[in-house]
């Protein structure tokens, strides 16, 4: 069976591309430097023992699924702010376990590469990283009083699957979206006074953390994309995309609903028909949504898949 000849628009974007890729190494060199300077401890960087503040939210309300929904309306304040506490939960549970396949990912990507290399000692730092932002995040919902929030299992499974079989290019897309909408979330949400200072104060690590993650992330997944072979750009297309797609299901976890006594059905259907949840899904993606389609991922089938998961307009 024989591959098609490359489009003359993809030859020309991969060659413009080529142009654009800075030197592994000494991207590696400066985000170790970096992780050395503004790296923290949040054992030891939070007040863990500090009551929690009267009347602060855990989530600033205008991303909340349910804000300026008719059933958002209806609610009372306690019972707004609760919902914020229990997504918060919901979000923080998401991140664990998207780091820990993060962290997976990770590990095969470094498996066959230099050892001493600059490029794998970062690679294990932002590993290092993951490890401690997870457990602050487990601890942030014990803290808060919320249950955990696990996804479903189809969506447990399939990331199973993904993290067996992902190609590099396609790990790193899946990396980006995990990391850049939450992240602009908490860009909103570590300088708002109105929210819990150690929710603040969490957010503030893992912004200030993750912008290092983000930048390795892009770079390899930018170098990925003209190094590849066409078949496995192709499949990074496709898999980034349905990975969006579960990804904007799994965001928040309807069990929230029932958990602070509103009717599920009804509260998912509200969500799932909010014009204001759309765009601050779509607003939360769009930095990255840019970067994917300037570098070729959002082609074909999979700028289909990403328009059905409701985050690319």
């Amino acid at each position: 069976m024989t591959t098609a000849p490359e489009t003359i628009s993809e030859r020309e974007v991969l060659r413009d591309a080529l142009g654009l890729l800075k030197d592994r190494e000494q991207i590696a060199e400066r985000l170790l430097e970096s992780s050395r300077k503004h790296s923290f401890d949040p054992d030891k960087e939070l007040d863990w023992d500090a009551p929690l503040a009267d009347g602060k939210w855990f989530w600033p309300p205008e991303l909340v699924s349910l804000y300026d929904t008719p059933m958002w309306k209806r609610m009372s304040e306690e019972q707004r702010m609760d919902l914020a506490r229990h997504e918060a939960a919901s979000l923080a549970s998401l991140g664990i376990w998207f780091e820990i396949i993060l962290m997976q990912l990770l590990v095969r990507h470094i498996y066959d590469k230099p050892v001493t290399s600059a490029h794998v000692r970062y690679a294990l730092t932002e590993i290092a990283d993951e490890c401690r932002h997870s457990m602050m995040f487990a601890r942030m919902i014990q803290r808060g009083g919320a249950p955990t929030y696990p996804v479903s299992r189809t969506t447990h499974n399939l990331a199973r699957v993904l993290k067996t079989v992902s190609t590099t290019p396609g790990s790193f897309a899946c990396t980006l979206l995990g990391e850049e909408i939450l992240d602009w979330m908490q860009r909103l949400t570590f300088p708002d006074e109105r929210i819990q200072p150690l929710v603040r104060g969490v957010t503030r690590i893992h912004v200030v953390e993750e912008a290092r993650h983000v930048r390795y992330a892009r770079e390899e997944l930018r170098r990925q994309m003209v190094e590849a072979p066409r078949w496995e750009r192709e499949l990074t297309r496709v898999s980034c995309g349905e990975a969006a797609r579960v990804f904007s299901i799994a965001f928040v976890n309807p069990q929230v609903y029932t958990n602070v006594g509103l009717d599920r059905r009804e509260a998912v259907a509200q969500v799932r028909a909010s014009g204001h949840r759309r765009e601050v899904m779509q607003t939360g993606a769009k930095r990255l949504t840019d970067f994917l389609d300037d570098i070729g991922v959002l082609r074909g089938v999979g700028r289909r898949l990403w328009k059905s998961s409701g985050l690319l307009p």
